[in-house]
């Protein structure tokens, strides 16, 4: 972390500073105001809520905290950027329902007593243990875990939807271990064979739902193909034992799919016809199908909506911050693409409002759903400037410029091309 980023903070944290000393303090200027630093947001937070310490042993109190009821909290871009590979103690979190101990502190959890019951439309239901786990051949992706609801802040620009107002920072990229869903399946005697009909995967975590609350325990369907094809158990993370706050001892990960899907403290899969009728699955977590007018209410359906299920295309800038001030010449742009079918096969950058695009230079990692680092130089004329990335992936998805095009009342999967507006001297 940069010496005057760590300065503002602890002045943040001791003092309850003015938004203008907030930007005095960070060298910006009003003009920042679409997309506003992590900085302010969480000078915003930390005077109103718990830090994220006290909600999670072992989180920065760096770290946004939106609710800590449930315990949601956002990493700073200016943190965020630090790290190719996102360290746990940064790394954001999102959950529904009660914290079980397990999910109060970055520790590994035992995987001594932790069954996954393998049940539904399977000639005989079964239970793989952690043991069994631990046991079999292990395997690691790199991959951005992403809340579906990160960037939903930017739905504001046509009209503010519900939910935590997340900016950049509901993601990450991690590495994950474990093993491959297909290979537990394979791993029994005789092998655990879905029937030909079943075409989703249901899978429960074993936290519970909040005292009194109305709704089912929290579970999500996610397609088998993909399940099978790419899906793991994850018993480790980044190298460790899988923090119980992320979802430890054993969760679900398909790499390239929103964080909601990637079910924590895994307990059951249920091999299944149809998606389920969870409110988590219909009417959380959905999109329509076809655009609507900002704004629009809709009665989600499976026919006209779709699960948060494969990221969309997208980039994020890294450098420069929005709202920095930089001395007149080229600047460099520097951040990271990824996407959740393809690999990304292009970055551009524009300095005139999408008019014209150059193209940056893009560093392919290991992994096709894994950050894609870029960097560009760029001539921009001195006054107020705004720079654009876009993202194209492999299948020549792309990000438009207008975000809101895809606009939806719980403000998920947003995809907008993203941009900066900085001051040339």
């Amino acid at each position: 972390m940069s010496n005057t980023l760590k300065r503002a903070m602890d002045r943040i944290a001791e003092e309850k500073l003015e938004r203008r000393e907030i930007l005095r303090l960070m060298g910006l200027t009003t003009m920042a105001t679409a997309g506003l630093p992590g900085i302010l947001q969480y000078a915003r937070a930390q005077d109103e809520l718990k830090a994220a310490s006290e909600l999670i042993a072992g989180k920065s109190d760096l770290m946004i905290v939106h609710n800590d009821r449930v315990g949601v909290m956002e990493t700073p871009l200016e943190l965020l950027r630090e790290h190719a590979v996102t360290p746990k103690d940064i790394l954001y979190l999102r959950n529904n329902q009660i914290l079980e101990p397990e999910g109060r502190n970055l520790g590994g959890v035992s995987l001594d007593d932790w069954t996954v019951e393998l049940s539904g439309l399977v000639a005989f239901p079964r239970v793989v243990t952690g043991a069994m786990l631990a046991a079999m051949p292990q395997t690691e992706v790199e991959m951005v875990l992403q809340c579906s609801g990160n960037g939903r802040s930017f739905y504001a620009r046509a009209v503010r939807t519900r939910g935590t107002q997340w900016a950049h920072g509901g993601m990450g990229n991690v590495t994950f271990g474990g093993v491959m869903l297909r290979d537990v399946l394979a791993s029994f005697d005789p092998p655990l064979n879905p029937r030909p009909e079943v075409a989703f995967i249901t899978a429960e975590g074993a936290d519970a739902p909040p005292e009194g609350a109305s709704r089912p325990d929290f579970e999500h369907s996610v397609p088998l193909e993909d399940a099978l094809n790419r899906g793991m158990l994850a018993i480790t993370m980044n190298g460790e034992p899988l923090p119980g706050a992320h979802g430890g001892p054993v969760r679900l990960v398909i790499p390239g799919y929103y964080g909601t899907m990637n079910v924590k403290w895994v307990s059951t899969l249920r091999f299944e016809t149809e998606e389920t009728n969870n409110v988590n699955q219909i009417p959380r977590y959905r999109v329509p199908k076809d655009p609507i007018e900002p704004g629009t209410p809709i009665d989600y359906t499976f026919d006209n909506s779709t699960a948060n299920w494969r990221q969309r295309v997208k980039s994020v800038i890294f450098e420069p911050l929005n709202g920095a001030e930089l001395a007149a010449g080229t600047v460099t742009v520097r951040g990271v693409a990824w996407g959740g079918d393809a690999p990304i096969t292009m970055v551009q950058v524009s300095a005139d409002n999408g008019a014209s695009w150059q193209a940056a230079n893009l560093q392919t990692p290991g992994s096709t759903w894994a950050w894609h680092h870029f960097s560009a130089e760029l001539e921009v004329a001195s006054g107020e400037q705004r720079i654009w990335v876009r993202a194209i992936d492999e299948l020549g998805n792309s990000q438009p410029l207008n975000g809101t095009v895809r606009w939806n009342p719980s403000g998920y999967e947003w995809n907008g091309a993203d941009y900066v507006d900085v001051v040339i001297g």
